[in-house]
């Protein structure tokens, strides 16, 4: 049997937003004094995600008898009752809940609900979180802006992060000091809808002002990387961001979703297949070195197999790198769920074709760097980043978040060799 739990455990699902709050998750937990709880920040993406919480739930559990279990997180959010339901949880808390230490502080109260989730949708602010510690990590997560005004039809996570808000710009260069002064040479700009920043606050800034202030108001920052976008909204200030500096990494992930126009039309994105590959180029020009994901779903409904051979060859039209795939996983609630839906061996089938594709792809990418000079941050011993993101496996001592010159010798097919 586990040792009691004196600090609260927090165990994180999904995006790098969720990340973040975890971080805030545990402050808020510890400020409250809430000792012997194991806290799960969980994530409604798909189907997959929402199962494998309840199994890690379960297993805490019988590992952890007498902890007190706490539910939190998107799928908290939108489908409360699912853990509710679980007899091996105490409490469930709503997004905007699981922010504040009040939350925790009332836990274990006689006259506390079990289940805290109120309407996000009411929820007309995002607040900068000041967390000042990431464990374990080289860099740290900044959120700027939260929620989603848009409604993809494959997508149920407005419904758990709400409508979209963004951080004022002074809070998140407060912020930014703080994380830098805290020790963290690198910064991650994190939300659920990147390019909305702005639109609510005073004068409608956007993100590549944003990105702008911070790199000129902190001046101590090493690194400053975005992440997830969808380049149709990428505005002139970024664009201009990404020619003229240096310290923003030249990495880009991009909700991509597909590569073919009807199936794009059907999720009722905002942008063609030629954006993407023309968003690629315009960087590439601008940076040489840039190196791209995207984030792809595999068998959408009504997918043809000519609609999905041009999500396949996006990846080569498009020089995409890092892809991250999803079998498509129908949610209930969201119009896609009730569209015609494909064999599932067939979306299994088109996402390990997927794969497959993006290791090939990975594998170029790899090899165009051998030979050359990178400066790696190195997140724990052995291993670092480049700027373009590449993991970089590397012999003798560096401490993490130190900087590392390095010559890229070859590669073992899942990290880059590199000799100091």
């Amino acid at each position: 049997m586990n040792a009691p739990l004196k600090h609260p455990r927090i165990v994180t699902f999904g995006c790098r937003l969720n990340a973040y709050e975890s971080e805030a998750i545990r402050a808020r937990a510890t400020d409250a004094g809430l000792e012997g709880a194991i806290i799960f920040n969980t994530c409604a993406v798909t189907g997959e995600a929402v199962r494998q919480s309840r199994q890690a739930i379960r297993k805490a559990r019988r590992e952890n008898p007498h902890a007190r279990i706490i539910v939190t997180g998107c799928a908290a959010q939108v489908e409360p009752a699912t853990y509710a339901d679980m007899a091996e949880v105490d409490a469930v808390l709503g997004n905007a809940e699981k922010l504040e230490t009040a939350s925790y502080a009332a836990f274990g109260v006689a006259s506390t609900e079990r289940v805290r989730v109120n309407d996000i949708m009411s929820v007309t602010e995002t607040a900068a979180q000041f967390v000042d510690s990431f464990e374990g990590r080289a860099r740290a997560f900044l959120q700027v802006q939260n929620g989603c005004d848009h409604r993809c039809t494959f997508c149920i996570i407005p419904f758990g992060r709400g409508n979209s808000r963004s951080v004022p710009m002074g809070a998140v260069i407060a912020e930014a000091r703080r994380l830098v002064d805290a020790g963290f040479p690198e910064l991650v700009l994190t939300g659920v809808d990147l390019t909305a920043y702005g639109a609510d606050l005073p004068g409608t800034p956007k993100l590549g002002q944003l990105v702008r202030k911070i790199l000129k108001l902190v001046p101590g920052l090493r690194r400053l990387r975005i992440s997830s976008i969808d380049s149709i909204e990428a505005d002139p200030a970024l664009m201009a961001a990404i020619a003229g500096e240096e310290r923003l990494m030249p990495h880009f992930h991009l909700s991509v979703q597909a590569g073919d126009d009807m199936i794009l039309k059907r999720m009722k994105r905002r942008h063609l297949r030629r954006h993407t590959i023309e968003f690629c180029d315009a960087v590439r020009r601008l940076r040489p070195d840039a190196a791209f994901g995207a984030d792809l779903i595999a068998g959408f409904p009504t997918e043809t197999d000519e609609m999905f051979l041009n999500t396949l060859n996006l990846v080569d039209e498009g020089g995409l790198t890092y892809l991250h795939v999803f079998p498509f996983s129908p949610r209930p609630g969201t119009p896609a769920a009730r569209m015609p839906q494909l064999p599932r061996n067939l979306v299994k089938d088109r996402a390990a074709a997927l794969r497959a594709k993006g290791e090939m792809a990975q594998s170029a990418h790899f090899a165009a760097l051998k030979g050359s000079e990178q400066i790696l941050l190195v997140e724990q011993a052995g291993l670092g980043r480049t700027p373009s993101f590449a993991p970089v496996r590397f012999e003798g001592a560096a401490e993490p978040g130190s900087f590392l010159r390095v010559r890229i010798a070859g590669s073992d097919g899942k990290h880059l060799i590199g000799t100091p």
